[in-house]
């Protein structure tokens, strides 16, 4: 064996070794700040019915559940009606059409609904921990220590199924509504991230509905969430 090989082999021997002291193990990877909440941030492509498994875990931890309570939220902060801002929900005015007279009203109303929303997420994310479902919460919560971040996946076939099943329509519906939703989630975050957050990018967990199941993904998420507490000494 040369020289060369000799030393990396001897520097893996030693990470090994750090990585599995017993000083290490369970050791808190970032710093945690014991007067912030725990929030569970769900991202997810379109057709996972994340919203069951913030169901399941909202039971599991007794802790609020946020999914359409921030549309209600931010509803009220505008003075407005859910109706009548539902439509603009992580949706993204087509910049090809932003500057024609009658889509005018509809790309402020997108960004004006993103701002409401973004004040309730910070209103109820740096106050208490609980669950929110999407609206790009991972990024506007980015700097509190113990959130947690997670993105909800499952294969197109298995989408499809949900998406059918949910709401009465064909397979090659379900496809369109899957691709097209889909396409939206990622060009809001784009949009209001500023380019600097993707769906499906720097999560802390990426959990396969399809293998997990919604009591499975319920069952890897609480036990993180009971980590945290632990580390934090809350539990």
């Amino acid at each position: 064996m040369s020289q060369k090989d000799q030393k990396k082999l001897d520097v893996s021997k030693l990470m090994a070794r750090d990585m599995y002291s017993n000083e290490a193990l369970g050791a808190p990877t970032e710093d945690i700040d014991p007067s912030a909440p725990v929030v569970i941030s769900i991202a997810r492509q379109y057709g996972t019915d994340a919203h069951e498994i913030g169901i399941a875990l909202q039971e599991r931890l007794g802790i609020p559940l946020y999914d359409n309570e921030l549309l209600i939220r931010a509803a009220k902060r505008s003075d407005t009606v859910v109706e009548k801002v539902a439509p603009y929900d992580e949706v993204v005015a087509a910049e090809m059409m932003a500057f024609l007279p009658d889509r005018f009203d509809s790309r402020t109303m997108a960004d004006k609904l993103f701002e409401n929303l973004r004040q309730v997420i910070l209103d109820v994310g740096t106050t208490e921990s609980c669950i929110i479902i999407g609206r790009l919460s991972d990024y506007i919560l980015r700097d509190n220590p113990n959130l947690i971040s997670v993105y909800v996946t499952a294969p197109l076939e298995e989408r499809v199924e949900i998406v059918m099943k949910r709401r009465g329509i064909s397979e090659r519906q379900a496809l369109k509504r899957i691709k097209h939703m889909q396409r939206n989630r990622e060009l809001f975050y784009k949009r209001y991230s500023a380019g600097k957050a993707k769906l499906r990018g720097d999560k802390d967990l990426t959990i396969n509905r399809a293998l997990f199941g919604v009591e499975g993904c319920c069952e890897i998420i609480a036990r993180a969430y009971e980590i945290k507490m632990r580390e934090l000494g809350r539990m």
